[in-house]
């Protein structure tokens, strides 16, 4: 392996930049609302779980443990 490819860093800068970037991309993902609709990823899987389950707002109430 040849020395020019490697990058001599200071481990504490690259970990402080390297968690920023992951830190902004989760933020960006996973903890802001979209703004089409305002909800969270998470949030639309389990509405769109909901609905394909056939748990619309027209049904009657059913237990979740049957």
């Amino acid at each position: 392996m040849s020395d020019a490819s490697l990058l001599n860093r200071s481990l504490n800068e690259e970990m402080k930049n390297s968690y920023i970037n992951y830190a902004m991309s989760v933020i960006i993902g996973r903890a802001l609302p979209d703004a089409r609709d305002g909800l969270k990823p998470v949030h639309r899987r389990v509405l769109y779980g909901m609905y394909e389950g056939g748990h619309t707002s027209e049904k009657k109430f059913s237990k979740s443990a049957r």
